[in-house]
């Protein structure tokens, strides 16, 4: 199977077991919007709940807020977004349809790279034990002329990307020979710029109504909000302020499923420190984030830094942790120097001072930050991707399961009486009520105890509890693992233990190497 037939086979069962819906689908949908199920919402709110722990529970020194979605449209004129927000975009004549010229590009090089990884496959079984694969990179003759043609044209865009040259996007677009996916060919336009936000009018009546903008970012609501936080919480650098909330942007190209939506939501913390220290805090804070990620199990080797080459205007350094999806190598967060650049825009946007006075230096300045910015959206793709498996099974049958960590699991445990007589239910309902205020459980009693179990499987549930005729003997229950399959029996007292140490969100934070 083939990573494109198991990530088509992930999106058909997010929606067969209520994790991902399309957005107004009786409407026949809208594109690139989508709606969390019951399930979905479930994993969604885990994930945010971990982040959120990991940030103010894990560091003394960061706060969180939640800042509104509309903003004075000047917040969005000094942060840059109004005049330098924007996509270089590329239509093709024949299809009729627009792409971003920077993803075309990268499309085009994670395939050169994906022709590479072939070629050193076809070496690794022909030379078998023998087979070195630093050696074959740098002297295999196929290798070199895909990796030098890659090399020439990475670096063309990211010049061009640097210099704004569009007609320079375009020309490499051309020299790389790339086709339009839809009509196949390569009949191009001009290269422009279009900017990414939604705007909409805030008024009572519409002739004295002003433009302001849905938000495409939630870092400026901190920003503007770093004096009532920093004066009211007596805070002291070095420290941070996290939020969580959703961001729009006007995406052309929004596709694979949810990894980029027009409306999407953000997990971002800026940590504000003094001038000159910021390239240490922002070493430690990819260490942090990392370890963040690494924690959830998925595979160090699923894990990468890709640092930029280009910076954006406001920072002097900046990083993506980039997780293996099935379509490649993807970013699911960014780590960014961001320097002083927005608390000064806005001190000279808004004319008000923005200053920390410092007790240690008996002095007043304007703070540099280390930004970490982390789709919720994105996460949740990762994890269901990572999760995703189809298993063959000794006894001949197939099952689809979820093996995702069970903190973020949507059901912490499914509670099944063997049948429905004999009050066995009556005792699986005593056992949904021990455990229902402290973990998200469910209570299923319809078709036999092995379909019931495959239902478990597929939505992620970690503990399968069955409470069979030997429960009214002794007040002991069946405990059934998802991953392993294996089955022990343990009394019905010590079932809030088992399922808090493996389910609880401290079996996540307890892995983490913290910074702080």
């Amino acid at each position: 199977m083939t990573q494109e037939e198991l990530f088509k086979k992930l999106i058909a069962h997010c929606k067969e077991y209520g994790f991902i819906f399309p957005s107004s689908e009786i409407y026949d949908g809208l594109s690139a919007v989508y709606d969390y199920g019951q399930m979905g919402v479930e994993l969604k709110n885990n994930i945010k709940r971990y982040w959120w722990d990991s940030m103010t529970k894990l560091h003394d020194n960061i706060v969180g807020i939640d800042a509104a979605i509309f903003m004075h449209p000047r917040v969005w004129e000094a942060s840059g977004h109004v005049g330098a927000f924007n996509d270089p975009l590329i239509d093709n004549k024949d299809s009729k349809k627009r792409y971003r010229a920077d993803v075309l590009l990268e499309d085009w090089l994670a395939k050169q790279d994906e022709k590479i990884e072939k070629e050193i496959e076809k070496g690794r079984k022909r030379f078998k034990e023998n087979f070195d694969e630093a050696q074959f990179r740098a002297t295999n003759p196929r290798v070199l002329e895909l990796q030098a043609r890659r090399d020439e044209i990475d670096a063309r865009m990211v010049k061009a990307l640097n210099e704004n040259d569009l007609e320079g996007l375009r020309q490499i677009i051309i020299d790389a020979e790339i086709v339009c996916p839809i009509s196949g060919t390569r009949n191009w336009t001009e290269v422009r710029q279009f900017n990414l936000m939604f705007d909409t009018k805030i008024g009572s009546v519409a002739e004295g109504a002003n433009t302001i903008y849905l938000r495409p970012e939630t870092a400026q609501g901190i920003f503007v909000n770093f004096l009532n936080v920093q004066k009211t919480g007596r805070m002291k650098l070095p420290f941070g302020i996290a939020q969580i909330g959703k961001a729009f942007r006007n995406e052309i190209v929004a596709r694979q499923f949810i990894f980029r939506m027009r409306e999407f939501e953000q997990m971002e913390m800026q940590f504000f420190v003094r001038p000159g220290e910021e390239l240490g805090w922002f070493a430690k804070w990819k260490e942090t984030r990392m370890n963040w990620h690494r924690a959830l199990g998925f595979g160090d080797d699923s894990y990468r830094f890709h640092d930029h080459e280009k910076l954006a205007h406001y920072a002097n350094a900046a990083t993506d942790i980039e997780y293996r999806f099935p379509f490649g190598f993807k970013e699911v967060e960014g780590i960014h120097s961001r320097t002083n650049f927005d608390l000064s825009r806005h001190e000279e946007f808004s004319g008000k001072k923005i200053r920390y006075f410092d007790p240690e230096t008996n002095e007043s300045y304007i703070p540099y930050v280390i930004e970490t910015s982390i789709g919720v959206d994105r996460m949740v793709l990762q994890v269901l991707s990572a999760g995703y498996k189809e298993e063959k099974l000794e006894n001949g049958e197939e099952r689809v399961v979820l093996a995702i960590p069970a903190p973020l699991a949507p059901v912490k445990a499914a509670i099944l009486p063997l049948v429905k007589k004999d009050g066995l239910p009556e005792v699986a309902h005593r056992i949904k009520d021990m455990l229902k205020y402290d973990f998200n459980v469910q209570y299923d009693e319809k078709d036999s105890i092995g379909k019931r179990y495959r239902r478990q499987d597929a939505i992620g549930t970690p503990f399968c509890i069955t409470v069979d005729h030997q429960t009214l003997e002794d007040n002991t229950v069946t405990v059934r693992e998802r991953d392993t399959m294996e089955q022990h029996r343990i009394a019905i007292d010590e079932l809030p233990a088992l399922v808090k140490s493996q389910a609880g969100m401290r079996a996540l934070l307890d892995k983490q190497s913290i910074t702080r």
